[in-house]
């Protein structure tokens, strides 16, 4: 009589793509490292996608498949500028958007932006001036240098609306024009004027943003707090 062997059961080893994960991950690192050196170095047609290669030590074909074409490419280092961290990253979502809103002082929420603003404008405003050289040129580059300057404006009248919420926006000017004017004062040719020609640190300048955005928002003439809408009154930053 022949004895049936029941077939063994033969344990798979589950697949762990955490290694391959990291390896693209540290790829892509690289990519966008070597990129934005490029970019800032030789402007936007000076480089080329070879040249990116190159100097991330990968493959042509490495650097299409992990980021895309060469606009894709700038869009997400200006994004990854912004989040500071190595993917775009809603504004929502940023954590000093996230700590401006659960703040309830006016004069913080101000100071919470400013050194917000010192550390985006460092990564972001060297790309910046890339950009807008090569959007002439571009039809798509200056579609994207659009809608970062329309993104910037729509998320100054965000700010300015948080002021008008808290009751403290100083008399005589319109949110309108409030955020225009903070538009302007948080932008990357200022900062770049005041760090990058004037050699400012990074601490003068949030000081100095942090201080001007108060005096022009909460502040009047004499120095007093401005109380509209039942706020409380701010006073001038001993900071």
């Amino acid at each position: 009589m022949k004895i049936r062997m029941m077939p063994r059961k033969i344990k798979r080893r589950r697949y762990d793509a955490s290694g391959r994960r990291a390896a693209a991950a540290s790829t892509r690192a690289r990519i966008l490292a070597a990129a934005r050196s490029l970019f800032v170095a030789r402007g936007y047609l000076g480089t080329k996608m070879e040249d990116v290669a190159a100097e991330a030590q990968v493959a042509l074909d490495t650097v299409y498949a992990s980021v895309g074409t060469k606009t894709k490419l700038f869009h997400l280092l200006v994004e990854t500028a912004i989040s500071g961290t190595d993917r775009p990253v809603p504004a929502e979502q940023r954590s000093y958007v996230q700590a401006f809103k659960e703040e309830p002082d006016a004069a913080r929420k101000l100071a919470i932006y400013a050194s917000a603003m010192a550390k985006i404008q460092a990564r972001l405003a060297p790309l910046l001036v890339v950009l807008r050289s090569a959007a002439s040129a571009h039809e798509d580059l200056a579609a994207l240098w659009q809608r970062i300057s329309d993104r910037r404006a729509r998320n100054m009248r965000k700010l300015v609306a948080e002021v008008v919420e808290a009751g403290v926006l100083r008399s005589g000017i319109a949110a309108e024009e409030a955020a225009d004017v903070v538009w302007a004062m948080a932008s990357p040719d200022l900062y770049l004027l005041l760090v990058g020609e004037r050699a400012w640190p990074a601490e003068r300048y949030t000081r100095w943003l942090t201080d001007e955005l108060r005096r022009y928002l909460l502040l009047d003439d004499a120095g007093e707090g401005v109380n509209i809408g039942g706020g409380g009154r701010v006073r001038p930053s001993k900071s």
